[in-house]
């Protein structure tokens, strides 16, 4: 049996396999005491873990712990990489790309061989670009939702409101109208953008995962919603490690 796991920066996804078969799925809160409690009957089955995260070093290495006590297999932790199976990374140095990106794309660019917008909407936004050939582009970095909301509750101090999921764009008439509806206003312009430029590049297939996936769709994004896409492309690079 195999354990995948992404580790964000405010959740953990994973993902049993057993032969090649999804097992089961979930999420925790990456700060949970214990984040596998769910499946934690079924650890000590794990013939190995791939892990896909981008949170600073000292939980990196909790996390490593906390899975060296539970699993018998090995521990793998998987990077950015300047180039794959003719996925090939626009970043001189690799290392500074996060993880989750890298896997995304490969994800990506497994599933569907052609040029592909990949949006992945998490704590932060990040957009990726691959070209049919398979050269990244390049991408953006945004902040996400929850990020801008704590941003304007603890950096303007006279801004009172209660946030809401809304996907109305027309100017606000109340503080909580103004800062729901921009939020969603400034996500449809982000959708605008990546829409013209998706043409402008000739990028036939648009890829949306990450939490705030459904707000998207819900705000006209165009494109396929692949959950556990960064779990898919750790799936494929782990097993092409292991010979598989």
């Amino acid at each position: 049996m195999r354990l995948l796991i992404d580790a964000g920066n405010t959740r953990l996804k994973w993902r049993l396999e057993q032969g090649g078969i999804i097992a089961r799925e979930g999420s925790a809160l990456l700060d949970s005491a214990n984040p596998l409690a769910h499946i934690e009957g079924s650890l000590n089955s794990v013939s190995r873990v791939a892990v896909s995260t981008v949170i600073h070093e000292d939980a990196r290495q909790r996390l490593l712990s906390y899975l060296m006590q539970r699993v018998p297999g090995p521990v793998n932790f998987y990077w950015a990489e300047g180039q794959r199976c003719g996925l090939l990374n626009s970043y001189e140095d690799v290392k500074t790309m996060g993880s989750d990106r890298w896997h995304g794309m490969y994800g990506a660019w497994r599933h569907y061989r052609c040029g592909c917008a990949v949006i992945d909407a998490g704590s932060a936004i990040t957009v990726d670009y691959v070209s049919k050939e398979g050269k990244h582009l390049g991408g953006y970095i945004l902040p996400g939702l929850q990020m801008m909301l704590r941003s304007l509750r603890s950096d303007a101090a006279r801004i009172a409101f209660e946030p809401a999921h809304v996907s109305r764009i027309e100017p606000g008439n109340n503080t909580a109208e103004c800062v729901n509806q921009g939020l969603s206003w400034l996500s449809q312009a982000m959708i605008d953008r990546i829409r013209s430029d998706a043409s402008e590049f000739e990028l036939p297939q648009t890829l949306v995962t990450g939490g705030d996936a459904e707000r998207l769709f819900t705000l006209g994004v165009d494109g396929v919603h692949h959950p556990s896409l960064v779990l898919d492309g750790l799936g494929y690079i782990d097993n092409e490690a292991h010979g598989e």
